[in-house]
């Protein structure tokens, strides 16, 4: 039996908790003198690496003095929750990671208290100590008052804490002292974290994770939580609704650095990838065909928001993607559910649309842009809360919101949220910010981030996180503003925007292509205005193309994939194709869309 820690690293969004990996894995040689290293090797794909977020949770391992340390990279935004409860289930202790000048964050609180009641053992690593301006005696204080308020017991308050910069790679007891490596850390996790339990007895496996490959299909991650499994073994697969199906392990992996490594048998204690099991779940369980035993299933949280994804049918359709079709994005679909698991799929009545289910804005538009980049075409509509209804009443989603911000901003943030029926919990001012807490109706949090920079000049730090479903808070101003509709086809020219700009701000630019129906911007007052923006200047004798080419026009607002889902209204779509994204209306045709709204009136 090899010596085995298993721990979960858990960080708010931007406190470094991918840097500290990395180092972590040149600190276990993983990597040859004079080779190449590659920075975040965990945050492999383009979308992680571009927005500088962990999306998926990655397991990888390093040996350090004959231990084998397994880590488990947990994403620190609130809307990918369904992974981190997961993935914790898998470790034994977990390393805090805080800011040295921030303190703990709101979604640091939301798994830290997921891990407490776990019971897995801490580390605090106070990270970025080498900012102007840090305080790192004053955090560690903080942590250790946000422990105390999650019930923790006094053995995980009793925990050390580790300063140092990941970035410059030192870690260190002692803030005021650095050293040349992070073995002091390493140190700590062999010291502090329980090794785990070895069960003697009949093998069970709970799935916390899974992959997925071209060849082999799905596979299974976990950790073995009794006795041993071997390849070839026959096994029951325990279903959630109790039901169990035989299967057989055609293949069994560990994790060995950033890989894997085929063998033949797996301990309890360690984690491991099990091939060759058919139809599983999240959080069923793989156990011994002689005396099956099924472990407690893990919950998985439920979607709050949905959006409608639908083919591309613009005028402009299939100009740059491969895939354009209704039965391209359905299998597409199909394929994302096996791995992806707080999403829902659901038919709706027509052939070529479908309802998408996930967590929020973020977990949903991670999708969008990851098919984008796979050659995909296709139109999504506006996010839409879920409505349920619990005893009779009708309740929608609440999350708990938290902003830091200058004090001068406070009040115009206050008013902006309270608009959005937000109430109140909590404020406190510190070294010249205001720390402001409340709870908001998750669809007051729709386009919130972006009226929240501007109210504060991009200072306001935003987090927010799902608390639970709570009674209908009634109508919510969403915005208020109509669009600016290009009235036909064609290129649009500058002499038209020159002449248009005061009738509100543009989203294009001269000589994009506009079709009939597509919102070119935002029009200054309530209502619609349909424009001809692809005018060009008459000439003739009296007016020469030279005499006015001095025109100076504001630059167009340019949206990422995000802010035009929050943007657009309950009659718009956005288009999106490999190179371009597009705001339209439903209805192309002015006539159409005003004999539908007469019969709507």
């Amino acid at each position: 039996m090899q010596k085995i820690r298993n721990i979960a690293i858990i960080a708010h969004v931007d406190h470094g908790k991918t840097t500290l990996v990395d180092k972590m894995l040149l600190a276990g040689k993983l990597f040859r003198e004079g080779q190449a290293e590659p920075d975040q090797f965990l945050d492999s794909n383009d979308l992680e690496r571009e927005r500088g977020i962990t999306i998926l949770s990655k397991n990888v391992s390093i040996n350090y003095k004959g231990y084998k340390i397994n880590i488990i990279d947990t994403p620190g935004h609130a809307d990918f929750g369904g992974e981190v409860e997961r993935v914790l289930n898998m470790a034994d202790g977990c390393l805090l990671l805080v800011d040295a000048f921030e303190g703990p964050m709101p979604q640091t609180r939301f798994v830290l208290q997921k891990a407490i009641q776990i019971g897995l053992k801490p580390i605090v690593v106070i990270n970025k100590v080498d900012k102007p301006n840090c305080r790192p005696s004053e955090v560690q204080e903080m942590v250790f008052d946000l422990m105390f308020s999650l019930d923790a017991t006094e053995e995980q308050l009793d925990f050390p804490t580790i300063y140092g910069s990941a970035k410059q790679g030192w870690m260190s007891d002692d803030w005021k002292k650095p050293t040349t490596d992070i073995t002091a850390l390493l140190d700590a996790i062999i010291k502090y974290i329980p090794a785990p339990q070895t069960l003697e007895g009949a093998s069970q496996m709970l799935i916390t994770s899974l992959d997925y490959s071209k060849y082999v299909g799905r596979i299974a991650v976990g950790r073995v939580h009794r006795g041993e499994l071997r390849e070839g073994q026959d096994i029951v697969l325990c279903k959630r609704d109790g039901s169990q199906v035989k299967s057989k392990i055609k293949e069994l992996d560990v994790f060995e650095g950033l890989g894997r490594t085929k063998v033949q048998s797996v301990q309890s204690g360690d984690i491991c990838a099990v091939v060759g099991i058919d139809g599983f779940e999240i959080g069923e369980t793989i156990a011994d065909a002689a005396e099956p035993e099924a472990l407690p299933t893990i919950a998985i949280d439920e979607p709050t928001m949905s959006m409608l994804f639908t083919i591309n049918n613009s005028p402009f359709f299939g100009k740059e993607g491969k895939f354009v079709t209704s039965r391209h994005i359905h299998e597409r679909l199909m394929k994302e559910l096996d791995k992806n698991l707080a999403l829902r799929v659901k038919p709706t009545d027509s052939a070529d649309s479908w309802l998408v289910y996930g967590r929020g804005v973020l977990h949903l538009s991670v999708l969008i842009e990851t098919m984008r980049r796979e050659g995909y075409e296709l139109q999504v509509g506006q996010p839409q809360v879920i409505i349920k209804e619990i005893d009779g009443v009708k309740c929608e989603p609440v999350e708990q919101l938290t902003i830091n911000l200058p004090e001068e901003c406070s009040s115009r943030i206050i008013d902006l949220v309270t608009k959005r029926k937000g109430e109140m919990t909590m404020m406190e001012s510190k070294n010249g910010r205001m720390h402001l807490e409340f709870t908001i109706p998750s669809r007051g949090i729709i386009g919130l981030s972006n009226a929240a920079l501007t109210a504060s000049a991009g200072e306001a730090v935003i987090a927010h996180r799902f608390l639970e479903y709570q009674p209908w808070k009634g109508e919510i101003e969403r915005r208020t503003n109509g669009s600016i509709i290009a009235m036909e086809t064609g290129t649009a020219y500058a002499y038209a925007l020159n002449n248009l700009q005061s009738r509100g701000r543009f989203f294009i630019a001269p000589g994009d292509e506009v079709y009939a129906g597509q919102v070119v911007g935002e029009h200054t007052k309530e209502n619609d205005l349909v424009v001809n923006v692809t005018k060009s200047k008459k000439l003739t004798n009296m007016r020469a193309s030279g005499s006015d080419e001095k025109v100076s026009l504001a630059p167009p607002t340019v949206f990422s994939l995000e802010d035009a889902l929050e943007y657009i209204k309950a009659d718009e779509y956005v288009e999106i194709t490999p190179n371009s994204m597009r705001m339209r209306k439903i209805i192309l045709d002015e006539l159409e869309r005003k004999r539908q709204s007469r019969t709507q009136a």
